[in-house]
């Protein structure tokens, strides 16, 4: 068996077995109805090309004739101009109306998918999922779902427009010269084959790239974060050099993809200049009288022959942007294995928050019953049949080591993860319901603020409070100097993850937040933790005003917030003790 026979076999089974494919489809369907339209313009946009090319033959014949005797030959020309300017006109119209026909269809999917990604990956509260590297939803978000632009506006488009602007192309050149129609059909078989084994070539080489671009993303943000670490051990040079490496290791990556797309690219640009060689060379012999061949017409005028001869490239413009489009589509390819490993990441379950409820008269109790929660990829139990009754309006304090399950105590607690075994219970008035997000005021470390004025932070836990019910809320907790020392107050611009406050000040809104939200649940994750001495003992004043009348959950690894609990459990390795 041949070499391109076994290419062409292993192609035929990667197609079979490879879902990829119909995910593209799947995603493409949002923006399909202004894909399509997209297509249908550029392929009409062919008609202005026939409209012109007539324009130029007609122009060129009445050009001539006019030499030979007319007193004005420029008048001959005339109207021949205006048909060349109108076609030309007429095909920027279409093409552009198409190209922002594609535009719109292929922001839709991308809003669209990048949303479905920021769904998957982050719960809407309580803890962040851990099964996402956080380079990797990065990536996915921003670069891969870049990568499908192309596609989604030069191939998906491309296939339309090359068989109705192809077929209305052809068309024309066979009102001119049978027999040229039928030279280009005969080689149009050609282009297929050719695109399939380039599409093959170059969808593993981009994968590759791909991945090599996450990983480099991935040990950089982790080198970044390590920084101060690496500096202080004398390491930092050591570091760089090996991020140099993996730069250059990418950097050859692509390389080899531009390599691929250009040596392809040259086979087709070599296939189509090859047919328009043949045809100019039909037309030439044509127009010299030196045919002589059965069949074959052996005569051929001038405008006939400059018509057919600017209709060929033209015929096979849309295959060459089909030909540039399968370099697109193996990228999308590529990315969208990628993009599939976080859509398709078994999640952690999470349970959506219900509308926010009033404060009921007394707090409600908590109940877990034989609970059990499993992480994806980890084989021991985050919580093995953990059971806990917490009494209305009760503090309890969950301790153990990192990794013991606290956060997924209190998330379970908070209804915001279902449990894969057991029961999560509020109790109201005794009456046990299953356990609600909208009842729950949670507080973490670090606290996640949003980019934004301080005040809209604040709104976030209650949208229709006015600034005095914000100052209240910050004067009940003892926070009056965490306002004096912002010079714009609640105006004060935070950055990302709330640059511009210190630690402490953070967590200060996160405890106003909470106190804001008024939930008869309160979740405490490690509220203290990276806190000054100082800081702290602010946080665990202004925790003993926001636990009054609330039942609440504290997981801490620090001794100065155990006093504030009625009862201690200790976790280890998922079991309480």
């Amino acid at each position: 068996m041949s070499t391109t026979a076994v290419l062409l076999d292993d192609l035929a089974a990667h197609r079979a077995e490879d879902p990829v494919p119909a995910r593209l489809k799947e995603w493409a369907a949002v923006g399909r109805r202004e894909l399509r339209r997209a297509g249908l313009l550029r392929g009409t946009a062919q008609l202005g090309t026939v409209i012109w090319a007539g324009g130029l033959s007609w122009g060129a014949q009445r050009g001539l004739s006019a030499l030979q005797g007319a007193p004005h030959p420029a008048a001959a020309v005339l109207l021949p101009a205006l048909l060349i300017a109108a076609g030309v006109a007429l095909r920027a119209v279409l093409l552009a109306a198409g190209d922002a026909a594609a535009a719109r269809g292929a922001r839709t999917v991308r809003e669209t998918l990048r949303g479905r990604l920021i769904e998957t990956a982050l719960p809407a509260r309580g803890p962040a999922r851990t099964d996402l590297d956080d380079a990797a939803l990065v990536q996915a978000v921003d670069g891969e779902v870049g990568q499908l632009t192309d596609w989604l506006t030069d191939y998906l488009p491309a296939r339309t427009t090359m068989l109705l602007g192809s077929g209305l192309t052809l068309a024309a050149i066979a009102s001119r010269s049978w027999f040229v129609a039928l030279l280009v059909l005969a080689a149009t078989p050609l282009l297929p084959a050719n695109l399939k084994v380039i599409g093959l070539g170059t969808q593993t080489a981009v994968r590759a790239q791909l991945a090599a671009i996450r990983t480099h993303q991935a040990r950089l943000l982790d080198h970044l974060r390590g920084l101060p670490t690496l500096v202080g051990l004398g390491a930092h040079d050591q570091a760089a050099g090996s991020l140099a490496r993996h730069g250059r290791e990418v950097a050859g990556r692509t390389e080899k993809v531009l390599r691929i797309a250009f040596l392809s690219t040259a086979w087709v640009e070599l296939l189509i200049t090859g047919t328009l060689a043949v045809v100019a060379t039909y037309c030439g012999l044509a127009l010299l009288d030196y045919l002589d061949l059965p069949v074959v017409p052996d005569h051929m005028s001038l405008s006939a022959a400059l018509f057919v001869l600017v209709l060929v490239p033209a015929y096979f413009a849309p295959a060459r942007e089909l030909a540039a489009g399968y370099h697109a589509r193996a990228r999308a390819t590529a990315a969208a294995g990628l993009l599939s490993q976080v859509l398709d990441a078994p999640p952690e379950t999470v349970v959506p928050p219900a509308r926010h409820a009033r404060r009921a008269a007394s707090p409600p109790g908590v109940c877990l019953e034989a609970v059990t929660v499993r992480h994806p990829g980890q084989e021991t139990p985050a919580l093995d049949r953990v059971s806990v009754y917490l009494a209305p309006g009760r503090c309890l304090a969950v301790t153990g080591p990192s990794g013991a399950g606290k956060s997924t105590l209190l998330a379970v607690a908070a209804g915001l993860y279902a449990p894969h075994g057991g029961r999560a219970l509020h109790l109201l008035n005794r009456v046990p319901v299953p356990a609600d997000p909208s009842r729950v005021a949670w507080v973490g470390q670090p606290a996640h603020l949003l980019p934004g004025t301080l005040r809209e932070n604040l709104l976030l836990a209650r949208p229709t409070a006015s600034d005095h019910d914000l100052l209240d809320a910050v004067a009940s907790l003892g926070f009056d100097d965490l306002l004096a020392a912002l010079p714009q107050g609640l105006d004060t611009p935070l950055g990302e993850r709330g640059t511009g406050l210190s630690s402490g000040q953070s967590q200060q809104l996160a405890l106003v937040r909470a106190l804001l939200r008024d939930a008869p649940v309160l979740c405490l994750d490690e509220p203290t933790a990276h806190l000054d001495p100082e800081a702290e003992q602010r946080v665990l004043s202004a925790l003993r005003t926001l636990a009054r009348a609330r039942t609440v959950l504290l997981a801490t690894h620090s001794p100065a917030l155990l006093p504030l609990a009625d009862h201690v459990i200790t976790l280890d390795h998922g079991r309480a003790r």
